[in-house]
């Protein structure tokens, strides 16, 4: 799909640099760009999404409840 979108120029001058040294299109270099971040975000939607379900689940510690003088003794 077309689309035509606007780089500063600086940017742009960068990424024809960077696709010139690796031998590939600046379409190639953008496309790489978004699927790393694209490809980041979904690696850490799916983080979250384990991390919440740990916590939901929540954590065996024994079932076995500790008086408050074992829970604040100091060493």
């Amino acid at each position: 799909m077309k689309t035509t979108f606007d780089l500063p120029p600086q940017l742009l001058e960068r990424g024809k640099i960077a696709a010139a040294k690796r031998r590939i299109s600046l379409k190639r270099i953008v496309i790489e760009g978004l699927e790393a971040v694209l490809g980041a975000d979904n690696q850490s939607e799916d983080r979250q999404q384990a991390a919440l379900a740990r916590l939901q689940k929540g954590y065996s510690l024994g079932n076995q409840p500790l008086s408050r003088d074992a829970t604040h003794e100091r060493s």
